[in-house]
């Protein structure tokens, strides 16, 4: 039971340590939002009357929400030779990346919510109360998986130097399938299908398609599913990953 409460101690420590860096936090954000505004701007101006500034104004706070930067914050631990220090902490190493990832989850949000109101302001909004809430679960995973994928991602720093590169592959792929280049319900039909079985919609997409009312309760549920089971899926990649890459650490005498 102790450790949400090391959890939160150290949210809060990243937190302030982070108003320190509040002009670079500046840029991290600017930075997250170019996609979902860029988007905002090309697919209503192509596609009127499809409800797709909602669409790209919720993913612009999906993003905001989901934002994870372990290939840095966790990565360079290693590569400094750090991670000696935190397998000493009576505690999993992984409570300080995840509380770092809350911090900055929190400063992305607080100095991009001018962002989100000028979008809610200048754009046509329609959002449903019901559609809201049957998204807020989605999120909820999404903000998961997006630091289980990415602390995966990151941990290929006991193998390469080249865990940045890594990552920013896995980044990639959530901006080609994961609902940021287009929507995937705009996708032609035989791809749908595909593109809803990876990961990478769960992580962004999905939260934002049901916000705006655009799937089923079907489609609802089958990614509900499919949240579930990539979740379980990546708690297990990411322990055995660990496992290994700690072995390797330990072995080499980092």
């Amino acid at each position: 039971m102790r450790y949400p409460k090391l959890l939160w101690g150290y949210v809060g420590r990243y937190f302030l340590q982070w108003f320190a860096w509040r002009s670079f936090a500046f840029t991290l954000v600017a930075n997250q939002a170019v996609t979902p505004l860029i988007g905002l701007a090309v697919w209503t101006t192509a596609l009127p009357g499809r409800n797709l500034s909602t669409y790209y104004v919720v993913l612009l706070f999906v993003r905001l929400v989901t934002v994870s930067y372990e290939e840095h914050t966790f990565s360079n631990r290693i590569y400094a030779g750090e991670l000696a220090d935190d397998l000493l902490r009576p505690h999993p190493v992984v409570l300080q990346p995840l509380g770092e990832n809350l911090a900055l989850r929190v400063w992305h949000l607080l100095i991009g919510l001018p962002l989100l109101l000028g979008a809610l302001l200048l754009a046509p909004i329609e959002l449903a109360g019901r559609n809201l809430a049957l998204a807020l679960p989605a999120l909820l995973l999404a903000a998961c998986l997006q630091f289980l994928l990415t602390y995966t991602l990151a941990l290929s720093a006991f193998w390469s130097e080249r865990a940045h590169g890594i990552t920013s592959l896995g980044s990639t792929l959530i901006f080609l399938l994961g609902g940021e280049a287009a929507p995937v319900f705009l996708l032609p039909t035989s791809l749908r299908p595909l593109v809803a079985a990876l990961p990478f919609r769960a992580m962004h997409g999905f939260p934002a398609e049901i916000a705006v009312g655009a799937l089923s309760n079907a489609e609802m549920l089958a990614g509900y599913a499919g949240q579930g089971l990539w979740l379980g899926a990546l708690l297990l990649i990411v322990r055995g990953v660990w496992r290994a890459g700690l072995r390797r650490y330990t072995a080499v005498g980092g």
